[in-house]
């Protein structure tokens, strides 16, 4: 994938980050210099219904306004969707899509329409679980969009984001602590897929 021209769609369920996850990779992007995009597509917001997010991220100005139709990247943050969202719709196979699953990718690659590009996962629960102690999939996946994308350096991605954790958490440290640890808990555990 080209790290410096590159759109990512991703798939989950309200309340579970995946809009929050896209405008955290264009803020972090922006920050090292990227132009960027990230929106998410609004219909029935409810706690639990499928969304989409988006992110655009060039080194070059942006000056489509769309949906994504045909992504680099495809993250979905609830592996439920599989079964009703066509997920990799568009998607190169010179792309890659990303699954959130405690399954191997030998189990989710049945569930992919005959997708025949990259195909990565990552236990998110997992991992939120063992660094947050609750399951908040966001991070780990925004963690795993990077390393599969390579849209920017990892120790770049993992010092924009531990500033944007302490403005945010700035009086929650283990809050801070926590999501840096499931960043770099999902880029180890990445680590033989790549």
């Amino acid at each position: 994938m080209n790290g410096k021209n590159i759109e990512i769609r991703w798939h989950g369920r309200g309340g579970q980050g995946a809009k929050t996850a896209a405008l955290l990779l264009a803020d972090v992007c922006f920050k090292t210099g990227a132009y960027v995009q990230g929106f998410p597509e609004y219909g029935p917001e409810r706690m639990g219904a499928p969304i989409t997010a988006f992110n655009r991220i060039s080194d070059r100005q942006i000056r489509v306004h769309s949906n994504i139709y045909n992504p680099d990247l495809v993250v979905v943050v609830d592996e439920t969707l599989l079964t009703s969202v066509d997920v990799t719709a568009g998607l190169s196979e010179d792309g890659a899509v990303i699954v959130n699953t405690d399954k191997k990718k030998e189990e989710i690659i049945p569930l992919l329409n005959g997708y025949k590009g990259g195909v990565y996962t990552v236990d998110a629960r997992a991992i939120s679980v063992a660094a947050l102690g609750k399951y908040f999939p966001n991070s780990p996946m925004l963690a795993a969009a990077v390393a599969v994308s390579h849209v920017m350096e990892k120790e770049d991605f993992i010092k924009e984001m531990r500033a944007s954790y302490e403005h945010k958490f700035a009086k929650k440290p283990e809050v801070i602590d926590g999501n840096m640890k499931a960043l770099t808990e999902t880029f180890a555990a990445l680590e033989d897929q790549l």
